[in-house]
Formats: C-alpha cells, sequence, structure tokens
C-alpha cells in the first residue's frame, strides 16, 4: 500500500506568544514544545514573559526535557526562516537591558509595532506597563497573589488525572476566574488601557499578553488580541496570510476568529450606450 504524504502545517504570516514561564513550576512546556515543533510562520513574537527569571531568583526553578525541547524548537524556527522578535515583559524584565539588540534573525524590542498583510498596525506589547491603571495594591492583591497560586497546583493535579483517563485539557483557574466579578473587572480595566494605549499611538489595535486571558476582540473600531499563556489558557494568536487573526488553543485548534477587512474595490464605471 502506498502511503500517503503528510500534510504540511499551513504556514501563518505571524505568530504571537507569551507568558510560557519557563523554569517556574506550572509552565506547561511540554505542551508548548509540541505546538513550536508543528508551527511553520514567517515570524514569531515572544510576547514577554517565555522565561520566568523572577521564579527562577525567588524559588526552586523547574527545568527538564520538555524545556530544553522548547529551547531546541526556537532554534529549529530561527535556523529554518523564522524571524524571532523579543519582546520581554515583567518576569524576564532583566532581558530589558538588551533592546534593541538585533542577532541573526532575532530582535530584542521593549515594543513593536506589528504591519499585518491588510495594512493595519498593531502596537505589540507584554503588557505590565498598565499595571499602574488596573492594580490597586495592598493586602487584597497580595492575598489574591497567595490564592492564585494554590489555583494553579489544584489545575495542575486536576489536569493530570484527566490525562490518566484520556480527558482534554481543562483549565480550572480560568473557570474560576471568569465566576470572580473581582477578576472580570480588573481584566476590563486592562482590556480598556491596552485600548486607550494604541489609539493614543495613531495605532489600529493592541497585541498583548500579561493577565493570563485569551481573547480577541474589536472594540471601536480597534483590535485587541490577548494570546493567553502556557500555564493556564495554552493559547497562542496567529495572523494567516491575507491578514486574518486567529486564537489558538495547544493543539492549534481555532478557538476565536477576526476576519482581514474586507477592502472596497470600486467598480469601473462605463459610459452608457446613447
Amino acid at each position: 500500500m502506498t502511503q500517503q504524504p503528510t500534510a504540511l502545517p499551513l504556514r501563518r504570516r505571524a505568530v504571537f506568544v507569551s507568558d510560557v514561564h519557563l523554569g517556574s513550576k506550572h509552565c506547561h512546556a511540554a505542551e508548548f514544545a509540541d505546538f513550536l515543533s508543528g508551527l511553520r510562520c514567517d515570524r514569531l513574537y515572544l510576547v514577554g514573559d517565555i522565561v520566568d527569571l523572577w521564579w527562577m531568583a525567588q524559588r526552586r526553578p523547574s527545568w527538564g526535557h520538555a524545556h530544553n525541547r522548547v529551547i531546541e524548537a526556537l532554534h529549529g524556527l530561527r535556523r529554518a526562516g523564522t524571524e524571532l522578535v523579543y519582546v520581554p515583559g515583567n518576569h524576564d524584565r532583566p532581558i530589558r537591558r538588551f533592546c534593541g539588540l538585533t542577532l541573526p534573525r532575532m530582535t530584542v524590542r521593549r515594543r513593536a509595532i506589528h504591519v499585518t498583510a491588510d495594512g493595519r498596525r498593531l502596537l505589540v506589547t507584554h503588557g505590565d506597563d498598565y499595571d499602574g491603571v488596573t492594580h490597586f495594591g495592598g493586602l487584597q492583591e497580595q492575598f489574591g497573589d497567595w490564592l492564585y497560586y494554590r489555583i494553579l497546583t489544584g489545575n495542575q493535579w486536576l489536569n493530570r488525572v484527566r490525562r490518566h483517563f484520556g480527558r482534554r485539557y481543562w483549565s480550572l483557574s480560568e473557570f474560576l476566574k471568569r465566576q470572580s466579578g473581582a477578576a472580570e473587572r480588573y481584566i476590563e480595566r486592562f482590556v480598556q488601557a491596552g485600548l486607550d494605549d494604541a489609539r493614543r499611538r495613531g495605532l489600529d489595535g493592541v497585541i498583548c499578553g500579561h493577565i493570563h486571558r485569551a481573547s480577541l476582540r474589536e472594540r471601536d473600531g480597534l483590535l485587541y488580541a490577548n494570546d493567553g499563556d502556557w500555564v493556564e489558557s495554552l493559547t497562542a494568536l496567529a495572523e494567516d496570510p491575507d491578514g486574518t487573526f486567529r486564537l489558538l488553543s495547544h493543539t492549534g485548534e481555532t478557538l476565536a476568529l477576526c476576519a482581514a477587512p474586507v477592502r472596497m474595490v470600486a467598480e469601473p464605471v462605463h459610459p452608457r450606450a446613447a
């Protein structure tokens, strides 16, 4: 029997990932390595918190074979011609001292402007610049951080059990956050801060991460795209060759879609016969 050739994965114009938190306890490195291994794209934006330098300095680092696979996959993409753009976040903040550095097929930027296939100009930023607007600080926030850590641990244990029974990944932490009015109000403040920033800069939208809430939407003529994370949602953002944006799961499934704007072309006007 003749073996059918394996179909190549769709080549994306650009892909955006953030909040992988390599080195931290709750990173889903194996899933991220698998995602990268099946990826074909012209440009890959690493939108902050890729390596969790804060965790590695404050707590016991967690690094294994899957984490090495991630690094190997990134090198493989670069060798295959993918341009890497690293926009450091708050957990890999020390890398910001290298902003402006240009290496073969890789640059480090404090923030970037991505021009889509249809000509839109989008701000690419991690999102921690908006903490002054969205965070209130104090004991309530400290308790929230403590509780979030415990929820992530529960999420990890739950999905180990689900894998044992052949069930797909499901985010307990995402479910609980959606039940919290306070969490939803915080996310809404973050979304608005990002859109306001893009509008002040005269841009057409913002692509970010930071808050571990994947989203793809349009509001008041601007695009808000959050590529999510690899701690809870296990998602990425992709631009198709025609400018269509997709929110992807770690298995490549399209979770949300924002089609490229239709460019109206005027029909030629011919003089009517007398």
